[in-house]
């Protein structure tokens, strides 16, 4: 299918603009920065994994490329625009910090993975031929072909987390970033992830994975940028950030995303003029 992200490589000509750049930036919520004076530059097709104990700055960092926390000062690209002014939502996917799908509302996994498509053709757009290719791909890729007409809600936790990926792969993004997502999850579904990560990043798919164990994704994730009190301690080869990650092993379930409520949402990149604050002290 064309352009998809598993069967179709983007362009990585070194001329073009870096898929994240970050220049003196600050981030945080309300006027309050937690990531400062920050520089930061990833090349498309790169796979970088974001490092760092809890409360360092690392998912705020990744919210403040995709509009969901203030950008304070500095300057902070995404695809070559300033965050915000990205015209076509669907090049940036986003998976969320949260382990399940949950909604007072029954859905089928090829239900919830067609949101993906919203980001590419509006909410008023009709599914397409395209739009219905895409996300039976999306749904194969994560393995789970054989329960696109099944309830999210009778599926695993570690199944729930592989929609969520397809969901975001449904959009067939230039940009993929992901907060936690092997946290909470199963060897095996581990390995799955791995396998479809792997997948996308040879087809040039940009990856920012954020995340306090990238053991599971070493194999995919050859880069590390390590935050520590707001500030990047360490950007270089993964194989070498170790001990430079800080406590990194203390992932709370229900932080950040996961308090947000029971109701499904998109969770897809969105923008706003007006200033974001912290909910429950998280970052």
């Amino acid at each position: 299918m064309t352009g998809h992200p598993l069967a179709e490589q983007h362009p990585t000509e070194p001329d073009r603009a870096p898929a994240i750049g970050l220049r003196g930036a600050s981030i945080g919520y309300g006027d309050v920065p937690v990531v400062q004076d920050v520089d930061l530059s990833v090349r498309p097709g790169e796979a970088v994994a974001v490092l760092g104990s809890n409360g360092s700055g690392k998912t705020t960092l990744a919210r403040g490329l995709l509009g969901l926390a203030s950008v304070l000062g500095g300057d902070v690209t995404v695809l070559g625009a300033p965050v915000g002014r990205l015209r076509e939502r669907g090049r940036v996917g986003y998976v969320p910090q949260r382990h399940t799908v949950t909604g007072a509302v029954p859905a089928t996994v090829r239900e919830v993975v067609g949101v993906g498509r919203l980001a590419r053709r509006g909410l008023l757009g009709r599914p397409t031929a395209a739009d219905r290719a895409a996300v039976a791909e999306a749904i194969a890729a994560v393995g789970l072909g054989d329960r696109e007409r099944d309830p999210v809600a009778s599926l695993s936790g570690g199944q729930q987390r592989r929609v969520l990926v397809a969901r975001a792969l449904a959009a067939e993004p230039e940009l993929l970033i992901m907060d936690e997502p092997t946290a909470g999850v199963d060897a095996a579904n581990q390995e799955t992830l791995a396998r479809v990560l792997a997948e996308v990043s040879a087809a040039g798919t940009t990856l920012l994975v954020v995340t306090h164990e990238a053991g599971p994704l070493a194999g995919v994730l050859t880069r590390a940028v390590v935050v520590d009190h707001g500030r990047i301690r360490y950007d270089g080869p993964l194989a070498e950030a170790g001990p430079l990650a800080g406590d990194a092993g203390h992932h709370h379930p229900g932080d950040a995303e996961d308090r947000r409520g029971t109701a499904y949402r998109q969770h897809q990149p969105w923008t706003s003029s007006r200033p974001v604050h912290a909910r429950d002290g998280e970052q």
